[in-house]
């Protein structure tokens, strides 16, 4: 019995117990709740509150920014105002200064109609003035105008015909004196026509390295290297302290060329022993040859002479390599062709002639380095070798005066071969003092009152001088010129005639405002 009680009692505990675990549980979920809830409505109401403080910051920066715009335009505004005042006032000036000119233009024009007709009421004056003289002149000599021109006429009829013989023998002896002076012209012209271009040729080539342990690499173990070049070659390499750079030095300006090339082949190639130096100058030589050749068919192209034989043509190309007194000479003797052809046309003689004998006049020069005599010996040899003309050998010769030249085409070599190589420029012992001939020339011309400036122009053949208008008048030109003419035959030395060429000029000059 108890151990029943005891059970029923455990059994009444038990639901006692659970019943109260389920009460308490309710009210700690109901607890949970409440607070959830507050919380929620605590995040709602900070929310509300964050979201009106940023309105209000949004609204005042909205407020901020307008009012920032606000006082950008009405600063742009103030500034168009004033610019549109000052463009207000500019043109304002501007009428005023119209309205000036304008007053000024109408009293000028006054002023002139005024002096318009004083000059008219004096013209008729002067008419009726020259009429009255006239009238008396005739009452006085007792001729009218026809008859006294009639008597004047008869009167000096004699006068003049003894004047007129006296200028024709004048003219004669004028004419006779410048014959000289139109040789000279027609030199000028011949001059002129032929403009040359003139460069100083050098007698050593410089072939430049790009670093100096090449100088080394050149020489070869124990100089078998420069030997080598230097025996194939027949030039000799100079190898100093001068940074860069090799100098070729031969007597022969064709084989220094054959050198120069190989060296530079060589040296882009980087391979150099004999076997490879052999093979460049080998290749270093055709290429000359073929230079040689081209520039003979271009000289004789460029002269337009035909029939040469190709012997002549390849010692005319050798000619490019060699130089006279800084002057190449196959530039030389193509120029001196063109000037005997213009010559000769000028004088009306064989141009042919004068231009294949002035293109072969310096032929010895090709090869007097390698056969003895001079250059015309061994050019008139080359020339009768070939068959050329008596005519064209002839002038050969006589090109430096060594026989007589008794052609006038020999002449006309010998004249084209002295201005080739006078010409300004031409040679480097010759432009300095040419540049002095040209200053001493202005120089003189400045020298008298009333010159303003003067230039020297056509290689120094004219001198052109400007003159102040106020010192120097119409009449004292003529004087002027003459007086210059005569101290400069007085004070320098020159080929030819010089052109004294005087201008005055009056100008007036005035401004639109």
């Amino acid at each position: 019995m108890p151990e029943v009680l005891w059970i029923v009692l455990a059994v009444v505990l038990a639901v006692f117990g659970f019943v109260f675990g389920i009460v308490y549980r309710k009210k700690v979920a109901e607890r949970e709740i409440l607070s959830a809830e507050e919380e929620a409505k605590r995040i709602i109401n900070e929310a509300i509150k964050s979201a009106e403080s940023k309105k209000r910051e949004a609204l005042l920066e909205a407020k901020e920014e307008i009012h920032k715009s606000r006082s950008e335009h009405e600063r742009e505004m103030k500034e168009r105002r004033s610019e549109v005042q000052k463009q207000e006032r500019r043109i304002q000036q501007k009428e005023e200064n119209l309205e000036k000119k304008l007053d000024a233009v109408e009293k000028k024009n006054e002023t002139l109609t005024s002096k318009i007709a004083a000059v008219d009421a004096q013209q008729q004056e002067v008419a009726l003035i020259k009429k009255s003289q006239l009238e008396m002149l005739e009452k006085i000599s007792g001729f009218s105008v026809e008859e006294a021109k009639a008597y004047l006429i008869s009167n000096i009829r004699d006068e003049v015909t003894h004047e007129m013989a006296l200028k024709v023998k004048e003219v004669e002896a004028q004419y006779k004196e410048e014959a000289d002076e139109r040789a000279r012209e027609i030199i000028a012209t011949a001059i002129q026509r032929c403009a040359a271009d003139h460069a100083s040729e050098i007698t050593v080539s410089v072939v430049p390295l790009p670093n100096d342990e090449m100088k080394g690499r050149i020489i070869g173990r124990e100089g078998r290297n420069i030997r080598s070049i230097e025996t194939l070659t027949g030039c000799d390499l100079i190898i100093d302290d001068t940074p860069e750079a090799i100098t070729v030095s031969s007597f022969d300006p064709v084989r220094r060329e054959v050198a120069r090339l190989a060296l530079e082949k060589l040296i882009q190639d980087g391979r150099i022993h004999p076997a490879r130096i052999e093979e460049m100058v080998a290749k270093a030589q055709k290429e000359v040859n073929a230079v040689i050749k081209a520039e003979g068919e271009r000289a004789v192209f460029e002269t337009n002479i035909h029939g040469l034989h190709p012997e002549i043509i390849k010692l005319l190309g050798r000619m490019k390599y060699r130089t006279s007194y800084g002057q190449n000479v196959l530039n030389h003797s193509i120029e001196v062709a063109h000037v005997a052809g213009l010559l000769a046309s000028e004088l009306g003689v064989d141009v042919n002639v004068a231009k294949r004998a002035g293109l072969l006049h310096d032929l010895g020069k090709s090869i007097d380095h390698e056969v003895e005599g001079s250059h015309i010996t061994i050019g008139v040899d080359i020339a009768r070798k070939y068959r050329e003309s008596e005519a064209v050998i002839h002038a050969i010769e006589a090109h430096h005066g060594d026989v007589e030249p008794h052609t006038i085409e020999a002449c006309l070599v010998q004249a084209a071969d002295a201005i080739s190589a006078s010409r300004p420029g031409a040679r480097r012992e010759n432009i300095e003092n040419y540049v002095k001939r040209l200053e001493k020339l202005e120089e003189v011309t400045k020298s008298f009152p009333g010159i303003a400036s003067s230039y020297a122009i056509q290689a120094g053949r004219e001198i052109r001088v400007m003159v102040k208008p106020e010192e120097v008048n119409e009449d004292q030109m003529v004087l002027l010129a003459r007086d210059i003419a005569k101290k400069i035959e007085e004070e320098l030395i020159y080929p030819g005639q010089i052109k004294v060429h005087l201008l005055r000029e009056t100008k007036s000059v005035d401004y639109a405002k």
